[in-house]
């Protein structure tokens, strides 16, 4: 015997259809409209900020290939070119992320002031030091012994003074640093 299917009344179908639209419609409205002109904005800001960055990464990678050059022929004008590079990155970042990866960013600025050392320019390295305490209020970076890089920095651009005794101590900069600097000491006073 065939079965029978049992039809909904046509008004039924079409109050079941009605309803299922409107909680579909409902949510779709819900969700457009919530934050419309702030989704947007954030939207816009945020493209803004990644296109920063990846413009910021692109330049730095580009002076870490200066940097290795630098390096491999123990060129001071490549390490010169390098941490210009570097600053010339961090200069056009701009505000829409200078919040942004600042560990990051400490670190291709703590290249800048190293590499201007190694090229002989002890003024604009000074410079570039006070500018990173000013960008980055609070920040440091450790070497792998745990030496501050800041502190390190101070002895080796003769920001403190290299023959106290005492300062050695209190700074968190390498023992070898310590050790060098003790010997330099020794023999300007012998």
């Amino acid at each position: 015997m065939p079965r029978q299917t049992r039809r909904l009344p046509t008004h039924h179908a079409m109050v079941l259809l009605l309803a299922g639209t409107a909680l579909l419609a409902g949510a779709c409205n819900t969700q457009t409209t919530s934050g419309f002109g702030e989704g947007i904005g954030f939207r816009q800001a945020r493209y803004e900020e990644i296109s920063a960055m990846r413009s910021w990464r692109q330049c730095r990678d580009d002076a870490l290939a200066l940097d290795r050059q630098a390096r491999q022929e123990n060129a001071p004008a490549r390490y010169l070119a390098s941490a210009r590079m570097i600053e010339k990155c961090e200069a056009d970042l701009g505000p829409e992320a200078t919040g942004l990866a600042a560990e990051e960013r400490m670190r291709a600025y703590a290249l800048s002031i190293q590499n201007r050392l190694k090229g002989g320019d002890v003024a604009q390295a000074r410079a570039n030091l006070e500018a990173f305490r000013e960008s980055f209020v609070d920040g440091d970076l450790y070497y792998p012994d745990g030496a501050s890089f800041i502190e390190t920095m101070e002895i080796l651009l003769g920001l403190k003074d290299r023959t106290s005794i005492g300062e050695f101590s209190m700074a968190n900069v390498s023992g070898e640093l310590k050790s060098e600097l003790r010997r330099t000491r020794y023999w300007l006073r012998n």
